[in-house]
């Protein structure tokens, strides 16, 4: 039996909401605020002062930003943040004094569109290359777009990104400005991953002419390895790894190297995948959520060839990010996922068991969380979402 999940029960506000995603999909929580829903309008967390003593790590706000969405660490502990109107800031720690780096590409800015994810590559010391995403304007109307670049600095120390080139783009380009995902993550092969969302037209997602509700697996200049799942079907089915996805805000590898992501179900059915070679995860055929506009869609369990989430959240938490602890500043949750919660305004932290899942832990942050990230010395960084966006660091309470 389906859970309570909570939907628009009103003709007119079922109408608002198919207009402002072009009429043939459902908002996602990461909507912008004139395009509203169930998930951002969600009783959030509002932790009284007790609550957050409660806490078991100490908040220090470093820096604030203009809508910051992701969070890269260099080898030497300065932080890149994007910003999704279109820049993007080198962050020296531990006093957080910003420096904007120039050569950023023309965004797509709007909606959920903008600057994406920023990581940089695994030989960076060597090679000085990061890899960025953002939405981009072309034909037929906007899609996600996968860069890399040289991160230079002159006598000054000046930042720029030169002889960037486009490495994958969605295909195709929509109207719309939802469902990008675009993260981007490097196994430990040195394989790049991207999470590509279903830009809230549904069908592309199990489609294989389209890159759309997919996670891709490239080698780091763009190329297909020729040891992916579909590569035999060639053109853009050859980057795919997994299909049937909606929106993967999250995308990172547990202790043993296996790729995991974390997206956002409709109205309801968040969820927490084991991204495992070739399967297809169902949607939008499957959901533990429904539309928006109140339609069923059939459970998970009623459709056992596809694969079932190793966890769903209803209530939802609005996932924008996962990581893996690695670090030993927090020894008790080496080896957790951790995930940012926007509508839930919450950390929420994940304890893995084999396949398995289970949510262990949910620390009330008091704003919605855009991103996490694991600081060279172990700490946890996040940073929230919107204007002025704060920068914080997470240490165990002393």
């Amino acid at each position: 039996m389906r859970r309570n999940v909570p939907t628009l029960t009103s003709l007119a506000a079922s109408l608002l909401l198919l207009s402002a995603c072009n009429g043939n999909a459902s908002p996602s929580a990461d909507a912008d605020p004139a395009t509203a829903t169930q998930e951002e309008t969600a009783p959030a967390a509002d932790p009284a002062d007790d609550a957050q003593a409660a806490l078991p790590f100490a908040s220090e706000a470093v820096a604030s930003f203009d809508e910051p969405w992701a969070l890269g660490f260099l080898p030497d502990g300065r932080l890149l943040v994007t910003e999704k109107p279109g820049t993007l800031q080198l962050v020296t720690l531990p006093g957080g004094a910003k420096q904007e780096i120039a050569g950023v590409p023309a965004v797509g800015y709007g909606g959920q569109g903008g600057f994406g994810d920023i990581t940089p590559h695994p030989q960076f010391a060597d090679n000085d290359l990061v890899y960025l995403s953002y939405a981009e304007d072309g034909d037929g109307g906007r899609g996600a777009a996968v860069a890399r670049a040289r991160l230079a600095f002159d006598a000054d120390g000046a930042g720029t990104l030169q002889d960037l080139e486009v490495i994958w783009r969605q295909v195709p380009k929509v109207s719309g400005n939802g469902h990008y995902a675009h993260r981007i993550a490097f196994d430990e092969a040195g394989k790049l991953w991207i999470a590509s969302g279903d830009r809230q037209k549904f069908d592309p997602a199990q489609d294989m002419q389209s890159n759309l509700g997919k996670i891709l697996r490239l080698n780091d200049d763009g190329s297909v390895p020729d040891d992916n799942p579909f590569v035999d079907q060639g053109g853009v089915a050859a980057q795919v790894w997994s299909l049937g996805h909606r929106n993967p805000l999250g995308l990172a590898f547990d202790a043993q190297g296996r790729p995991w992501d974390v997206e956002m179900g409709p109205a309801g059915g968040d969820e927490l995948n084991l991204v495992v070679r070739g399967e297809n995860y169902g949607y939008p055929l499957v959901s533990n959520g429904n539309h928006y506009d109140g339609r069923p869609i059939p459970d998970h369990d009623t459709r056992p060839e596809f694969k079932a989430p190793a966890i769903t959240w209803t209530p939802v938490i609005s996932p924008s990010s996962l990581m893996f602890y690695s670090g030993t500043l927090f020894p008790e949750w080496t080896g957790n996922a951790f995930i940012g919660g926007l509508s839930g305004q919450t950390l929420v932290r994940v304890e893995i068991d084999g396949d398995n899942a289970r949510e262990a832990e949910r620390f009330p942050m008091g704003a919605r969380i855009r991103d996490v990230a694991q600081g060279p010395d172990g700490a946890l960084w996040v940073i929230e979402d919107g204007k002025d966006g704060r920068l914080l660091k997470l240490t165990p309470r002393g």
